[in-house]
This record gives C-alpha cells, structure tokens and sequence, in this order.
C-alpha cells in the first residue's frame, strides 16, 4: 500500500516536460495522421474486442447490470483532440474508425507521422494497425502513445518508431520542431456522444450537453494500482495544461459560447487538488456570474480541503469519488467517513459516483458480502465496481512481478486484463475465478437495494431543489433551477413508469411512488398531468430497449473525420481550438 504522504496543492508538482530524441526532417510541414484503434468494440472477436469490454465508460464499469436503465455513452478521445489543436502541422484526426476506414484513410492519403493512442487491452489492434502502415506508408514515422506506452516490451509486439508516456503534446511539438512553449488551446468537444437510457436519445441533459474541460493530466494521489497516475510520473506529479483560473474561466467562456452550454465535464483524475487555481476560478465565476455546472473527479481528503459552500458556489454538480473499499489504507480516504461525507454532499445537490473495488488483499469468499454490502450501503448515484487488477507500468504491477505472482501469458490473454473479468494475478484467498461472481455480484446487490440511477439522480435532484431554491444569491439559485427544470415533466413521468416497470419488487416501487407524490407537491396539476403522458411513452419505450437488449444489441460509437486545416482532406470537418488569452 502507499505511503501516508498525501499531496495537496503545495506539494504537487508538474513533471518535466518529454522530448523526442529526434526530430520529424518535415518539421511542421509533416502531414500528420491521428488515430484511434478501429472498431467494432462491443464484440468477441479475434483482434482483441471484446462484449464485455465496450467503448463505453458507464456501460462497461458503472451501470453493467442495469438494463435499459444503463446509461449509454461515449466519450471522444480527448487527448488525440488536444494534440490535434495544438499542432502547426496539418493533422487530420480519425476517431473511432472501422478497420476498413482505417484501411481506406492510409491508402488513399500520403502521411508523414501517423500516431496511434491506445489502452493495453487493444495491443493486438496496434499491432495490426502498425503492419498496415508498414505496408501502405512505408516512409511514415509510427508513433504510439496512452496507457499502451506503459506496457513491457511493447517493440517484441508492435513495429513502430516511437513511444510516447506521458505529455504527447508537447512530445509532439518537438517532435514536428515547434515551440514547446507556445500556450496551448484547448479542443472545442462536448463530453458525451449518443447518449441513451432507458431506451430514449438524451437531448438538452443535464451533463449530455456539457462540454469537455482538460485541465491537467494525471493524478498526485499515486494510488499502486492506478495506471493514469504511472504514466504521468507517479505520487505527487501531474501534467498542468492550463496553470490559473483565469486561463480555465476563459476557456469555458469560450467553450460557453461555441458550444452553447454552461456545463463542463471536467477531464481531471483530481482538479480540486490545486486549490489555487480552483478558487481563483469561483472568484471570476462570481464576478462574471457565471451559473455553471462542474463534473469532476476527486479524490475523498481532497473535497474534505473545500468547504460545502465553496463547492456548491463553484458549481460542483457530479463527483466520481474513489471509495475503493471496507478497510482500505489508501491514503485519499485516510480518516475520512465516506459515509457521511457522501450524504452531505448530496444534500447539497452534488450527484456521487462512487468506485469500489473488489479483490484486495484482505478480501475472501468469507468476507466479500460484507465488503460489497458496505459499498451498496453509501447509496451513491452511481457506483463502478473494479477488479483489483495490476496493469503493466504501475507500482503494484512490479509489487506482483517481484512476488512471482502474475499470472503467466499463457494462462490470461492480454485483451481480458481489464478489471471487469477476472484477475491476472494469483489472489491469496480468492481462487478458481471467484472473482468473476463476486464483481457481477456487487453490481447486482447496488441495483437491486438502490434501483436505477436514473431513479437516484431524480431523488437528489428534488431534495436539493427543496433546499436551495430560495437561496439569497441568484447566480446560485440560477443553476439549481436549470437542473430541476426536469422534474415536473420529464422526472415525474420517468417515476411513474419505473413504479410500474418494479411492480415484482414493491420496496423499488414504493421509493418511486413517494418520489412522485413529493414532486405532486410541489408542483400540483402541472407534474399530475404530465406523469401519466409522459410515463407511458417512456413505460413503452423501457420495455422495447430490454427487447432489443434481450435480443443481444449492442451500441458502437459513430466515426470522426477531422483536420486542423483549410485544406486537409476531402469531407473532413475542420476543427480550431479555444485559445487562451
């Protein structure tokens, strides 16, 4: 386990920043291709997809079991975006291709650099990728970047040029002879794409429409199993893009106005942890009365540093907050009632989706009911489930190596390590893929007690709405009002057809009755009327998605064609970024 050092913002320092060991003969006249891996990504297949591991955040980790209640989602591969914007080279972006468009793109177009961002379990598709670029652009430089860069002895695998942890934009722009130091833009990119629950297309949603904000890359925290902190320089190192609050308020102004939303997703494993800039950012929001909304991660020491009122006033709406596990001694929940500290911010309008793990060292057959149970019982919004797992590169991976206690290549295939299976390591007290029943088994007791997500966000959203629509200030009140807009309508008729869809399990059904008689209240005939109309269209429309669920659908993201340039390629759209000032 780590230390009992726990970094804050005055001892969390920004990393050195890389450089190539060479640079691009083209300079930024190079033309550069960046890409995803290719698709399809929700199926079994030989390339290394797989069914259970789907390019979707939510899905995949959060609300596996909930059915059409499952919030689907994707998100764009932000990093590829923000090297993209920051390039004087012209570089065209293809995000989430198939391998036939993959194909189609390098034969028809002569690059220079093609780069390719990928996760561990895809390192099959890199290899391929790699061989067809080989063969189609011989004198192309291949450059691999992301959480793959991490994994060990990745050129016995993968024929490429270079690999790049950590900063790639500024690896990028030494790469192609550019000045490092040129302050960055930020890409223009709204943070969910195609969402869905309960079998309806979520327009103008709270969170659907926020746009994607990237403050800083990695996670002081330095937490053994975590693969983003390794990569970005370990315990009490990040990667800082942006430095003030000044730079991040003119950005989300920017992003305001292009982007017509006043909700940010806030694309940083710890933003709070630099306490100077975040403040400095709520006393320009208040100066300017900016009524946004923030989405962010944190980690539970950390939110403890702010008070409510700071939170609440910096418009922090959501939190995905580590609660790893009963007993855990890592130190971002050192001394900290998650518990309690989970039901005060909800009751201040701060929407949780807690992360547990399953599979630590102290968890056995006989005492894993009791550690699924205490997560279940903080009640969050959501809830991600994780296997304990050691990726390639990180502090707890070499713990393993070290012990002799992986599992050998032999025995797990490289596309199944990736938390929602099965180990890849020997568990001393879990054997034989118990762990595989266990995580499914955590996932089901969090629906089962709690019922859908859908249903929680509705109940905070109300009893805060209660609380603080009347507050003194107006900036304030503005925000609460925009999130509750939903319930008379919209919420209200999701009530009335959950209560109906729960009818077998009267304890889930009664919570949604109550929820609908509290919104009745307060708002009389208008929430009366509209919850039967609205709830049959969405009863009908919940009970076809469990069809089409039932009938094994699956849900892939749409393909991106983008370029940095007037002149890029045919029918590709042209992007620019948010500049700072």
């Amino acid at each position: 386990m780590p230390d009992s050092t726990m970094p804050d913002s005055t001892n969390a320092t920004p990393i050195a920043q890389p450089t190539a060991p060479d640079k691009h003969p083209l300079g930024s006249r190079a033309k550069v291709l960046l890409t995803s891996v290719f698709g399809p990504y929700a199926v079994d297949d030989g390339a290394g997809s797989r069914l259970i591991n789907p390019m979707e955040l939510y899905h995949n980790q959060v609300t596996r079991v909930q059915q059409a209640y499952s919030l689907r989602t994707f998100q764009r591969s932000w990093g590829l975006m923000l090297i993209q914007v920051n390039l004087e080279a012209p570089t065209t972006l293809l995000d989430f291709p198939s391998e036939k468009r993959f194909l189609q793109e390098i034969k028809e177009n002569d690059y220079d650099v093609v780069g390719i961002s990928s996760i561990q379990t895809n390192l099959i598709k890199v290899r391929k990728m790699c061989r067809m670029i080989r063969k189609h652009l011989p004198n192309a430089t291949i450059v691999i970047g992301g959480h793959i860069g991490n994994f060990p002895g990745l050129d016995q695998f993968c024929d490429y040029d270079h690999v790049v942890r950590g900063d790639g934009i500024c690896w990028m722009r030494d790469f192609l002879g550019q000045d490092t130091q040129t302050p960055l833009k930020h890409p223009q990119v709204i943070a969910n794409i195609g969402s869905r629950m309960m079998g309806i297309n979520l327009k103008n949603h709270p969170g659907d429409i926020a746009a994607t904000l990237i403050p800083s890359a990695g996670c002081p925290m330095g937490c053994n199993f975590c693969s983003t902190s390794a990569m970005f320089g370990g315990k009490g190192k990040y990667v800082k893009f942006f430095e003030t609050g000044q730079q991040l308020f003119d950005i989300m102004c920017q992003l305001e106005k292009t982007l017509d939303t006043r909700a940010f997703f806030v694309m940083d494993e710890n933003f709070l942890v630099d306490k100077k800039r975040a403040l400095g950012l709520l006393e320009l929001m208040q100066k300017h009365n900016k009524p946004w909304s923030l989405y962010l991660f944190s980690s539970a020491n950390i939110l403890k540093q702010y008070t409510m009122e700071q939170l609440v006033a910096l418009g922090v709406s959501w939190v995905w907050m580590g609660l790893e596990g009963k007993s855990s001694q890592y130190t971002k929940l050192a001394g900290t009632d998650t518990f309690s500290l989970v039901k005060e911010l909800q009751s201040h309008g701060i929407r949780v989706l807690g992360s547990s793990i399953i599979g630590l060292e102290e968890h056995t057959p006989e005492n894993i009911d009791e550690a699924i149970d205490h997560a279940v019982a903080h009640n969050s919004e959501f809830h991600q489930f994780m296997l304990y797992t050691p990726i390639p590169g990180t502090p707890l991976y070499a713990e393993h190596e070290a012990k002799g206690t992986l599992l050998d290549r032999s025995e797990i295939s490289i596309p199944d390590i990736h938390g929602q299976l099965r180990f890849n390591f020997h568990h001393p007290n879990i054997k034989d893929g118990q762990e595989t029943e266990f995580l499914l088994r955590a996932f089901h007791r969090d629906f089962d007690v709690n019922g859908p997500s859908a249903i929680r966000i509705i109940r905070t959203t109300l009893r805060t709405w209660e609380r603080y629509k009347n507050h003194p200030d107006a900036r304030i009140r503005a925000r609460f009002s925009e999130e509750a807009a939903s319930l008379p309508v919209k919420y209200s008729g999701v009530l009335w057809a959950t209560e109906r869809a729960y009818e077998d399990k009267p304890r889930i059904a009664k919570m949604c009755s109550q929820l609908l008689d509290d919104i009745h209240e307060l708002y009389g005939a208008k929430s009366r009327h509209a919850a039967p109309i609205v709830g049959r269209y969405i009863l009908k429309r919940l009970r076809d998605e469990q069809a089409r669920l039932a009938d094994g659908w699956t849900y892939e993201p749409p393909t991106y064609y983008e370029t940095n340039v007037d002149d890029g390629p045919t029918n590709a759209t042209r992007v620019e970024g948010a500049a700072t000032t």
